[in-house]
């Protein structure tokens, strides 16, 4: 009786079903990238924000563009400018001459999936807007308090080359991204793929047949199953070890606070169930540690100047802990 129980509880069955369903419409458009679909797709199912890194042209905003595609939920998009005001993201309280009255007016970051193109385009002003609602998931204006509908994902793009006219994401905000993706070239072959498949297609709209897999509904129920998969209390030890690690390691000036402790965890569960298992294995914390901590983990100037990576830290720190078996 106990096991028929336990199966039930971790029948992954309609998971499996729905990762494959999205994998196979975003490979229709999206040549390669397997790993960085993997990551964005298990973003989603640990109810994280993610944010996508690349040079312009490797397809960062389609990626996005097409995995919200794929869910039937509540899509909205801001472009980040330098101009662009809090209250541009936020919405404002717009005057009533009628019933002499002040109405909130809602801004884009009402919505399910949200993605904001070129993030570091925007003043520190604009970017702390998003302080409140990414980790709270509610905005507060005017006194008054307004929840974000379930699920709320934000896709957040940037470009690490061009720095004229950018400014910096602040640590605070760095932080509450669960993932930090970064999007490379494509390989030779990849690329004569894609050429091949832009000059065969008859239509420019890429994205007009492309329907949705999954409804908003559908990934709150996932999002839940995933937060049941089973983790060691070895396992738990083994995360919290690389995070510990990262505060003292002398190549860091900054390490991983508790939410990284968390995000890594989450983000395990997630991989896992992508995997097929309703259990967490070392290699799982392993696979996500780089994508979790390159962005909450800084480097002391010495180490950036000798060109070291925070993913060559990571392995560093991962190489020094014994692996649970």
């Amino acid at each position: 009786m106990e096991n028929e129980n336990f199966e039930q509880r971790t029948d992954l069955s309609k998971l499996s079903a729905a990762v494959d369903q999205i994998k196979n419409t975003l490979a229709r458009i999206i040549v390669g990238q397997q790993e960085s679909i993997d990551l964005l797709i298990a973003g989603i199912l640990a109810d994280g924000h993610i944010l996508i890194e690349g040079v312009p042209g490797v397809a960062k905003t389609l990626t996005a563009k097409l995995l919200s595609k794929a869910i039937d939920a509540q899509y909205s998009r801001i472009q980040f400018t330098p101009d662009l005001m809090p209250s541009d993201i936020l919405g404002t309280s717009v005057f009533n001459p009628k019933s002499t009255e002040f109405k909130f007016k809602r801004g884009p970051i009402f919505g399910n999936i949200i993605l904001i193109d070129e993030i570091n385009r925007a003043p520190a002003k604009t970017q702390s807007a998003l302080f409140e609602v990414m980790e709270e998931r509610q905005i507060t204006i005017d006194g008054q308090t307004y929840k974000m509908q379930e699920p709320f994902t934000v896709l957040a793009t940037q470009n690490p080359v061009e720095q004229e006219g950018t400014y910096r994401l602040p640590e605070a905000q760095l932080d509450r991204f669960l993932f930090k993706i970064e999007i490379k070239y494509p390989s030779l072959a990849e690329e004569i793929t894609i050429l091949t498949q832009q000059h065969q297609q008859k239509t420019t709209d890429q994205l007009s047949d492309i329907s949705p897999v999954l409804s908003a509904d559908d990934i709150i129920a996932l999002r839940q199953q995933v937060r049941t998969l089973h983790v060691e209390a070895k396992l738990l030890e083994f995360a919290a070890k690389i995070i510990y690690e990262t505060r003292n390691h002398k190549s860091l000036f900054l390490g991983g606070s508790p939410r990284a402790s968390l995000a890594l965890i989450n983000a395990a569960k997630a991989l896992a169930a992508i995997r097929g298992r309703d259990f967490v294995t070392p290699d799982d914390i392993i696979y996500i540690a780089a994508p979790v901590l390159r962005h909450r983990i800084m480097l002391t100037p010495d180490k950036e100047m000798e060109g070291v990576s925070p993913d060559d830290v990571v392995a560093q720190i991962i190489q020094k802990i014994e692996v649970p078996r």
